[in-house]
């Protein structure tokens, strides 16, 4: 039982993890809106070659075809109609997980009293960092992103 916990927490401690645990947190209808939308770009594809052999097999059998041939169409619909949903919501989800992220690193900035922790060399470097990030300078803005966050962990 250890062991789990120890692989659990070092599974959880990735860059990774922290940041697709900030997305339900900055906009929870939005997260379940792409996380659903993520799971159907990876599963559809296999659907509608499952349902053409279904709508081929009832070709060749000389079944009777509505049931198959709706079933093949509704996924083709949903594959053409998901993607652009898809960028539509990874857009919105990624301004407000910068707006969130932004205000929590206001939060933490103006929190503590007086203006000697601003001072501090590290904290002035990672705030510069974040500045630099939250306008795009370093990477495309998080509205951006998460589109090709989205296409990645469709294609794998």
């Amino acid at each position: 039982m250890r062991q789990n916990a120890v692989v659990f927490q070092s599974l959880t401690a990735h860059k990774e993890w922290k940041f697709f645990g900030v997305l339900p947190k900055a906009a929870p209808g939005l997260a379940a809106a792409w996380w659903t939308a993520l799971l159907l770009r990876g599963i559809l594809p296999a659907a509608f070659a499952i349902a053409m052999g279904v709508l081929l097999g009832a070709v060749q059998r000389g079944d009777r075809l509505p049931g198959p041939l709706a079933l093949a169409g509704a996924i083709f619909v949903l594959l053409q109609v998901l993607s652009p949903i898809h960028q539509a919501v990874s857009s919105n989800l990624g301004d407000r997980t910068a707006a969130w992220l932004y205000d929590r690193l206001t939060e933490a900035s103006v929190r503590p009293p007086g203006m000697g922790h601003l001072e501090d060399p590290t904290l002035t470097s990672d705030l510069t960092i974040a500045r630099d990030f939250d306008l795009g300078m370093t990477g495309p803005p998080l509205s951006i992103s998460m589109d090709f966050i989205a296409n990645g962990m469709v294609e794998m």
